[in-house]
């Protein structure tokens, strides 16, 4: 059984933070369980484009309000609380945050801690980040 405090783990290396976000890795590929775990808070009016290339991510909101635009299809939804939405096709999007955002995130397959975003909104898969 796994058990963590999210409080106590943003005093550690699993609290991340990048241009006007940051993310609590609550579980990470090192703990086996096929998929990573994060709580992510986005800054209030801040816009990220993020194409996890080699990732399947599902999040879901749990405070605030945002929007997400799937570049491929000009498509743009409403995020707020009670509303998730899974990148299944390794969606390219733009993820802005009216309100700060509190999001819950898992990634398949799960991430290690160590990866940052490419230029290109992605994660580098995790046989690159093995070297």
């Amino acid at each position: 059984m796994i058990v963590r405090d999210f409080n106590e783990l943003k005093k550690t290396d699993r609290h991340v933070a990048d241009a006007r976000w940051t993310s609590t890795r609550m579980l990470l590929a090192d703990d086996g369980m096929g998929f990573s775990f994060h709580i992510t808070v986005l800054e209030a009016g801040s816009e990220h484009t993020f194409h996890y290339k080699h990732h399947f991510e599902s999040v879901y909101c749990m405070k605030g309000k945002g929007s997400i635009t799937d570049l491929a299809t000009g498509e743009t939804h409403a995020i707020k609380p009670g509303v998730m939405y899974a990148l299944n096709l390794h969606d390219k999007h733009i993820l802005r945050a009216e309100e700060e955002l509190h999001m819950a995130c898992c990634f398949n397959p799960p991430v290690t801690g160590k990866e940052v975003h490419r230029e290109d909104g992605s994660y580098a898969p995790a046989e690159e980040l093995a070297d």
